[in-house]
């Protein structure tokens, strides 16, 4: 994590200061209300629970100021996706997808925005730099991508798109904006899900959009109060309270995956390691330009999906579970879900384990 990180951060922590008054709680209370006193519209603070809550204004100014830069709320990272692209898509009718990044966006695009005539165009993480934009499109990318971890550049896609007349999204997910800055680089909207490292702690669904695009973001929020897709305010209230430690949960996590990356690539029965840390990795170079951490996300192949799945299986430390980011290690055989790689491949997310007894029971899981 970078300077520029740190600062923000410690801003996080102490946001709500200034509108303290004597005997206030300094952690935030929980304000579920759906219905406001309202004898009146003019001048109401808040209206109406679809509209806004007060609890998902104080995460939203967390958010805000990780992203040095606006943010609106939803109840996952899907519905943050969703917001984005329907919002962008009224008029623009074609959309570029990466053909190797989380697969429920592209089935969205195919599903829904296709039969609406919208173009969806898929084109691989590592190619989009280099790839014809029709003009006028709206360009989804994600680096690291979502199972393979290759990195493209965001600053050179955004001044393509731009170039193009298009409008780009980065789905930052992987990195969240401790690691990476995508509106820094030129992104016109950032999204992510808040479900994964940021709330931490596999109990919340959240998501968040980012714009400096004043229209761009008026856009999303209209979508959310239309569309009713809104978060609780239990879930903002957890988010809230997730944020707080993001920093030191990322530490922990981002060592512990590079020394286990490393002694992965090392081990006879592992195969194709990926981690954006190694300095022979094919996104090491963008990584190292564009982020300021190596996440905690690790990719390896085992021999076939027998194998990969018995290691999981008896793996004590690592939770079979298809998300990551939380506080446990988890992993996953990606192929399951029709992800393009190899049926062994799989998915690690490493979380705040103590380093020795985690590597000591992966170990002996390869071992058998």
């Amino acid at each position: 994590m970078d300077t520029i990180a740190q600062t923000r951060f410690a801003r996080l922590l102490h946001h709500r200061k200034a509108s303290l008054v004597k005997g206030d709680a300094v952690a935030p209370p929980l304000v579920s209300a759906t219905t406001y006193h309202l004898p009146e519209t003019e001048a109401a603070a808040f209206v109406y629970g679809r509209m806004s809550m007060p609890t998902w204004e104080l995460v939203e100014t967390q958010l805000a100021i990780l992203e040095d830069a606006p943010c609106v709320a939803f109840p996952s990272g899907m519905a943050a996706i969703s917001a984005a692209l329907f919002a962008t898509l009224t008029e623009r009718k074609t959309l570029i997808v990466p053909s190797d990044g989380y697969y429920t966006t592209r089935l969205l695009a195919t599903e829904f925005l296709a039969p609406y005539g919208v173009t969806i165009v898929e084109i691989p993480t590592i190619q989009m730099a280099e790839a014809a934009i029709e003009p006028g499109s709206v360009v989804f990318i994600e680096t690291p991508s979502n199972p393979g971890l290759d990195c493209c550049d965001i600053t050179r896609v955004a001044e393509k798109v731009h170039g193009a007349g298009g409008l780009l999204i980065v789905d930052n997910t992987t990195m969240t904006p401790l690691l990476q800055r995508p509106l820094d680089l030129g992104a016109d909207i950032v999204v992510a899900a808040d479900t994964k490292a940021p709330a931490g702690h596999s109990d919340v669904l959240f998501g968040h959009v980012a714009s400096r695009d004043a229209g761009l973001l008026d856009a999303m929020r209209n979508w959310r109060k239309l569309s009713g897709a809104v978060p609780g305010a239990f879930e903002a209230w957890l988010l809230h309270r997730g944020l707080e430690t993001l920093d030191v949960r990322l530490e922990r996590m981002c060592a512990s995956a590079a020394t286990i990356a490393e002694r992965l690539a090392a081990h006879r029965a592992v195969r194709n390691t990926r981690y954006p840390g190694f300095p022979g990795d094919a996104s090491y170079a963008m990584a190292v330009r564009q982020m300021s951490g190596f996440g905690f996300l690790i990719g390896f192949e085992l021999a076939d999906a027998v194998t990969a799945e018995a290691f999981l299986a008896a793996c004590p430390m690592i939770a079979q579970t298809t998300s990551f980011g939380g506080t446990h290690t988890a992993g996953e055989r990606r192929a399951r879900w029709g992800d393009p790689v190899a049926e062994g491949f799989i998915r690690l997310s490493v979380g705040v384990e103590p380093l020795a007894p985690l590597w000591a029971a992966i170990n002996a899981a390869l071992e058998g």
